[in-house]
């Protein structure tokens, strides 16, 4: 097997990452199995065309349906709204395809459960959309906790924020509405948080949480499109509520004694996308910034003291992942080479026939987080994750 059909669902902001991340792989992986780009699909028949051609899809279709019945598709890639992941996943994993699935996983914990199940009956491959993972800065920091360098961990606190729904007459696109989205800055901002805890510190065992929805009501939308959308000038245009978070707080404990703090929030003034942490230990502290993807702030305690401090580390020579697959030394890479990554990973495990990392247990066990801090903003009162 030298290549796999992807039969992709979903074409707007993450279509358009992915659809990049298939075609440049083969030329820095070439090593890898190849992804054609057999068929895109999506709801509208103008938009869904227009990015078949942009992108550099094979065909495009309108029904997903029959898209996942083809016998000509081996890997479903879904990046559609959230509501409809585990619709497609189940059909997927019936027809027997690979799934590669956006996070989050589902809109409830039960939803993400039956989908495991589903694709492991199945016994397909499945990959979550977690992209961030794959950052050489981040797994830097991985190597430096799992070789011992940071020493024992103390503290893991995190922040992802954004300010573009800040405005008040900002319209009320899907993200904002929890039937579709299953919830707001917490599902979608804070799950890559989880994520990224769950990869360098380990599991979380309880949380407590608050939340706050800002603006109640926004207009209602005639057009929306990735992490956009426009609303008529109309001030009499009707106006629909906001079902979702805004922002979500919430402190945790780990399986290892350390302790965390998370931030997700859209209403962050000034920070279009400030995807950070910050790891203290015993022997050093790590802090990354996804705004400056290309470094990693590095401490370390046996510094000599004329010298102690934290140092700015390049991740992009030969000492850091994926840097043989690119540019000289000190040349950096960008947002877009996360997924390049990702689905080197995801041809990398079909190629040896064994489960992609991460895969649906971890967004199963991210889905238990969100809602164990859920639960934890209701009641007031810390929640123990494995009760979920």
């Amino acid at each position: 097997m030298e290549s796999i059909k992807v039969g992709m669902i979903g074409y707007k902001f993450m279509g358009k990452a992915h659809s990049h991340a298939y075609r440049d792989l083969p030329m820095f992986f070439p090593d890898h199995l190849r992804p054609e780009m057999k068929v895109i699909c999506g709801r509208n028949p103008e938009g869904v065309a227009q990015a078949a051609s942009q992108y550099g899809w094979e065909e495009y279709t309108t029904n997903w349906k029959d898209l996942i019945r083809r016998d000509d598709i081996d890997l479903i890639d879904i990046n559609a709204p959230s509501d409809v992941h585990k619709e497609i996943t189940l059909a997927a994993a019936q027809a027997g395809k690979h799934i590669f699935c956006e996070k989050p996983l589902a809109l409830t914990l039960q939803d993400s459960r039956h989908m495991l199940e589903a694709v492991e009956a199945a016994g397909v491959k499945h990959m979550v959309g977690f992209n961030y993972r794959f950052t050489p800065a981040v797994l830097l920091a991985k190597k430096l906790i799992a070789e011992g360098r940071l020493g024992d961990i103390y503290h893991f606190r995190a922040w992802f924020l954004q300010d573009w729904i800040v405005a008040p007459d900002f319209p009320l696109v899907w993200r904002l509405q929890k039937d579709i989205a299953g919830s707001g800055a917490h599902g979608d901002l804070g799950a890559h948080l989880i994520d990224m805890a769950h990869f360098l510190i380990g599991d979380i065992t309880e949380v407590i949480g608050m939340n706050e929805t800002f603006i109640k009501e926004r207009p209602l939308p005639t057009e929306m499109t990735g992490l956009s959308g426009r609303g008529s000038n109309d001030h009499t245009v009707p106006k629909g509520p906001v079902t979702v978070d805004d922002a979500t707080l919430f402190m945790a404990r780990f399986a290892n004694g350390a302790l965390g703090s998370f931030e997700a929030t859209r209403f962050a003034t000034g920070h279009r996308s400030t995807n950070s942490f910050e790891i203290n230990g015993s022997k050093g502290s790590v802090i990354f910034d996804f705004e400056r993807l290309n470094e990693l702030q590095v401490y370390f305690t046996d510094d000599q003291d004329d010298v102690q401090g934290f140092r700015r580390v390049l991740a992009t020579d030969g000492a850091h992942a994926y840097s043989d697959r690119w540019w000289p030394a000190g040349h950096t890479i960008g947002y877009e080479h996360t997924f390049i990554h990702e689905i080197a990973e995801l041809m990398e495990s079909l190629q040896e026939g064994r489960q992609p990392v991460p895969n649906f247990k971890d967004g199963v066990k991210c889905q238990q987080v969100l809602e164990a801090v859920d639960l934890s903003i209701a009641k007031r009162e810390w929640i123990q994750v494995s009760d979920l």
